[in-house]
């Protein structure tokens, strides 16, 4: 039986990957570094933002990574004060599953500060149980994350389920031992995705509703 609920959120709850790929794309260019593909940049999405840096210029240096974070940071913060509106459907399904009495958490590559700015701006600081973000613990795909959401809450791996759009998300899943469930709408593709046995692969969230 189901208790706990783990979404990811970039491309999962919020329609943000074009956001992070071109704010990516504009730091990039801002440093004079060869600018990602929109489709490499949205490649790396879920992963911690130093885990990302690595993955997208191999064998940058540790100073260069610094200087392109913190650009990539001030890119984002400046479009976020608008911020990304949630996929059609998932506000009302999120209320939904918290009127059932699940529990509900985030597991995300965002930084703490990130995360609880857009927490904010959409009136949902005290939404979720509980959220763990990449600056607070080891990036996905390492299981970490999940597991330290289990002991929060009290529940067992086989009580909970991962949602989410990247292989990272549903590689960490498997890791931990907790079911998944596949967002096809987002970073990564549903080839890509179904490696990872999730559940379902699904391109309306609120039909997770189904198999929770």
């Amino acid at each position: 039986m189901t208790k706990l609920i783990i979404f990811d959120w970039d491309g999962t709850l919020c329609d943000s990957v074009a956001r992070i790929a071109s704010c990516i794309q504009l730091a990039a260019a801002e440093n004079q570094m060869e600018v990602p593909s929109k489709q490499a940049a949205a490649d790396i999405i879920g992963l911690g933002l130093p885990e990302a840096t690595k993955r997208l210029f191999p064998g940058i240096e540790e100073e260069q990574a610094a200087i392109f974070t913190a650009s990539y940071s001030a890119q984002f913060r400046a479009q976020d004060s608008v911020p990304c509106q949630f996929f059609d459907g998932v506000y009302e399904t999120l209320a939904q599953l918290r009127a059932s009495g699940f529990l509900l958490a985030v597991a995300t590559g965002k930084s703490r500060m990130g995360l609880d700015r857009v927490l904010e701006a959409l009136g949902m600081i005290d939404f979720f149980d509980a959220s763990r973000c990449a600056d607070e613990t080891l990036s996905k795909p390492n299981p970490l994350m999940i597991n330290e959401l289990l002991d929060e809450m009290s529940v067992t791996a086989a009580e909970a389920i991962m949602v989410g759009d990247t292989e990272f998300d549903l590689d960490m899943a498997q890791q931990a031992g907790v079911r998944s469930i596949a967002m096809t709408y987002g970073a990564h593709s549903e080839e890509r995705l179904a490696v990872f046995d999730p559940i379902a692969c699904l391109d309306n969230f609120h039909n997770i509703t189904i198999y929770i």
